[in-house]
Order: structure tokens, then C-alpha cells, then sequence
């Protein structure tokens, strides 16, 4: 059986171009890494739970925001791991500067005996959908090409806009 997660992906326009917010993962891992880290907020979908519902869910735990509105489907993708990701998009305006995530324990330094706690994501940001591309996992560029087509973009001459 194969591990099933989901997430949000709020996005807004902005001079006419379509932002997305993904958010960077936290730990030591990632501290110094940029392009092709970044995701959608995500968790995994607990046994009976509505995918939509732990989207929700998973997205305010890793930010400190709820959101609301119209949830797009994007449908589903196969991560390299196996992992199952279902992906909803919804417009929002969340502020980066208050993003604020649970936390996770692990041995830090690897080895040392010491146990130290790290944000799940430590930072979010806007991005347009050609940096979001950079930005994002590689198994996870799809959604950005799916909600671009379900929403047109400047570059089609399609678009919405505030």
C-alpha cells in the first residue's frame, strides 16, 4: 500500500500574472538547497480522513493559515518514492511574513546523541509560475501545469486579474 498525501495550492494574480505559494521544508537538510525543493504544503491523508479535508488540514499546520474559497482539483501524482499526492488549488493571499509551522523532533547532529526540534516548513513564498517551476519538486510540476491550463495565463492571453 502506498502512502497517500495532499496539499493546497493557493495562487492569486498579481499584475496579471498567476502567483503560486509554495513552501520550503525545514531541517538541516534543505537549510542551504533553493531550486527544486519547494512544494505544495502537504501531509499525509489519515485512515477514513477526505483527502480535501487533510489538504486543509496539513496546510495549516505548516503555516499557521486556514484557508477557504473554491477548492480546484488537480488531481492525483506518483512522487519517485511511491508516495500518492492529491493537490488542490485555491485562490488566497496569504502573507509569507506570518507563515509559522508545527515542528518535528530528530537527532541533530546525526550521531550525537542530541535531539533537536525544526519547523516542518521554515519559510513560504509567491512565486510566478515560470520560478515556481525552478522552485518546486520535480514530481510535483505538474500541478503548476494543470492549474496554468485550468486558469489560462498571460502568456496564452488568457487570465484573470486584480
Amino acid at each position: 500500500m502506498s502512502v497517500e498525501s495532499a496539499g493546497l495550492l493557493p495562487y492569486r494574480w498579481r499584475n496579471g500574472r498567476l502567483e503560486v505559494f509554495l513552501v520550503h521544508p525545514g531541517g538541516p537538510f534543505y537549510t542551504h538547497r533553493d531550486a527544486g525543493v519547494w512544494s505544495i504544503a502537504k501531509g499525509i491523508v489519515e485512515t477514513g480522513e477526505d483527502a480535501l479535508a487533510a489538504a486543509r488540514r496539513e496546510f495549516e499546520e505548516e503555516t499557521g493559515q486556514a484557508v477557504d474559497g473554491e477548492f480546484l482539483p488537480l488531481g492525483e501524482l506518483r512522487q519517485r518514492s511511491g508516495k500518492r499526492v492529491h493537490a488542490w488549488a485555491v485562490a488566497a493571499d496569504i502573507d509569507p511574513a506570518t507563515v509559522r509551522s508545527n515542528t518535528f523532533e530528530m537527532e541533530w547532529p546525526r550521531g550525537s546523541g542530541q535531539i533537536r526540534r525544526f519547523p516542518e516548513v521554515d519559510r513560504g513564498a509567491w512565486f510566478d509560475i515560470e520560478t515556481a517551476r525552478e522552485k518546486i519538486l520535480p514530481g510535483q510540476a505538474a500541478f503548476l501545469d494543470r492549474l496554468a491550463e485550468r486558469l489560462g495565463s498571460v502568456e496564452d492571453g488568457a487570465g484573470g486579474g486584480t
